[in-house]
């Protein structure tokens, strides 16, 4: 039974956002709104399937890096993150032209270098077909967020894990062995030959891995993304990425209460999953 201290002592912490937590160790405080979210956390969830592009790893910089060490070397002097924003920005009208049969199904690879030939000129980078094929493959050699790896690590002790991308098998592979992502499969847009957000990709997710949709749960860093998997009825978890676009971008970062659960970085993810 609390004797009357306890009781008082228990007051004065709910009273001042603490809640009080009993065991064998004694007295100790917890910050009530970890409870809640802990206690949020959905119930019966097996998979976690990640976007990757923004979400796992930081392409702008990656991409921007890797575009300004072949310009060096050509003896071209260039901007890399413009570059890399403007071949970003033909990722999803390039996916849209497959999306309405302009083209038939292209993988993701190719649809990037598509992109890359149309704005070399802009950049007045002229380049090999050898020089072209290796820049296009710097998408698999895109480096993690600092938290990736550690929190993706610590989620995979309860969860099963995969990439739920629009990259390709062979870029998916490439980048998990070099980012070193955990993965336990890869799924994704290339093995029902659709793009996200085509319902096909998020519920295909649930189908590989012989799960209920409300058994997987997308994380991704795009409200877009969230949104549609919410739709084919998986849970969603947020996590924001403030320096995916640079210092002049315009990332989410509040999930807005799209996602069932909006964490800082993957450590948090999994500290509220219970993982």
């Amino acid at each position: 039974m609390s004797t009357r201290r306890e009781f008082l002592e228990r007051s004065l912490y709910v009273a001042s956002g603490f809640t009080p937590l009993y065991g064998a160790s004694g007295f100790s405080r917890t910050n009530v709104a970890e409870v809640r979210l802990k206690a949020d956390a959905p119930a019966g969830v097996k998979a976690l399937v990640f976007d990757v592009f923004g979400t796992v790893v930081d392409w702008r910089s990656s991409v921007a890096a890797e575009v300004r060490q072949l310009a060096t070397r050509k003896g071209v002097t260039l901007d890399g993150e413009k570059f890399a924003d403007a071949w970003r920005a033909g990722y999803a009208p390039s996916m849209n032209r497959v999306r309405t049969g302009e083209l038939p199904w292209t993988k993701l690879d190719v649809l990037h270098r598509m992109t890359l030939d149309r704005i070399l000129g802009d950049f007045n980078l002229t380049l090999s077909e050898a020089e072209k094929d290796e820049l296009n493959l710097s998408w698999h050699r895109l480096r993690p967020w600092p938290d990736s790896v550690a929190g993706l690590t610590k989620l995979k002790k309860k969860f099963v894990l995969a990439p739920l991308s629009n990259g390709n098998i062979a870029l998916m592979t490439d980048l998990a062995r070099f980012a070193k992502l955990p993965w336990d499969c890869i799924l994704g847009a290339e093995l029902v030959r659709h793009y996200k957000p085509d319902h096909e990709v998020y519920q295909s997710a649930a189908d590989f891995l012989n799960l209920q949709p409300a058994e997987v749960m997308m994380v991704a860093a795009h409200l877009g993304d969230l949104r549609a998997a919410k739709a084919v009825g998986l849970k969603t978890a947020f996590v924001a990425r403030p320096n995916e676009y640079g210092p002049a971008g315009k990332p989410d970062l509040s999930s807005n209460g799209v996602a069932d659960v909006e964490a800082k970085d993957f450590g948090a993810l999994a500290t509220q999953l219970g993982a």
